[in-house]
């Protein structure tokens, strides 16, 4: 199951929690900060999943969401995923309030996290680079018109192509909204320990992308 799956398959897995949770009348609107995928053992085709999805930690006007995703013939992926609540009409973070924390508080025991950017703004100066061209599609957008998160997960399997390990960590950190279309650049360094990857528009960096080995 290739990774941009995967990231749907956690998406969609929210998605049907906060229905169960009543808060799709809210009109809640969440953005994708950062997540965290350690994909332990692939799902084959036609293999029966269980998703357990909980939230983890909060922040002021963020949240983390955890998944483990289980397969009947082994497959076994824990994700972590920082959301970010905004204001659908407005763009801007907002407190998630009363009826979330009914819902959600008490299963992060206290727990907090941060929604702050960890990977490198800039690319580095030094050091063998790959460059491919990129472009979303319009089937890749969401419903605020920008490219949906789980489309940035596929430039990690067409950097890795065949060679793409088995079992894999992966981190990706979005910071700007892409469009359909657009003329994006990807660059990539791959490592020993595995690669790190900039999709840019120019020298805007609209998402990072560390992957390696388990």
């Amino acid at each position: 199951m290739e990774l941009d799956a995967v990231a749907r398959f956690l998406q969609d897995a929210g998605n049907d929690d906060t229905d169960d949770a009543g808060m799709a009348e809210l009109g809640l609107a969440w953005i994708a900060r950062r997540a965290q995928i350690e994909v332990l053992q692939s799902a084959v085709a036609r293999e029966l999943l269980t998703l357990t999805t909980w939230c983890s930690g909060t922040g002021s006007r963020w949240a983390e969401r955890r998944t483990t995703i289980r397969g009947e013939h082994g497959a076994h992926v824990e994700a972590a995923a920082v959301w970010v609540h905004i204001d659908a009409e407005t763009g801007r973070p907002t407190p998630w309030g009363e009826s979330f924390a009914a819902s959600y508080l008490e299963a992060t025991e206290g727990r907090t996290v941060d929604s702050k950017l960890r990977h490198p703004k800039r690319l580095p100066e030094d050091g063998d680079r790959n460059e491919m061209p990129w472009r979303f599609r319009r089937t890749d957008l969401d419903g605020f018109g920008h490219v949906n998160n789980t489309a940035y997960l596929a430039v990690i399997e067409e950097a890795f192509g065949e060679h793409a390990p088995e079992a894999m960590y992966v981190e990706v950190e979005w910071r700007k909204p892409s469009d359909a279309g657009e003329d994006l650049t990807v660059t990539e360094m791959f490592t020993d320990d595995g690669a790190q990857m900039w999709i840019r528009a120019g020298e805007e960096i609209r998402a990072t992308i560390l992957a390696r080995p388990l």
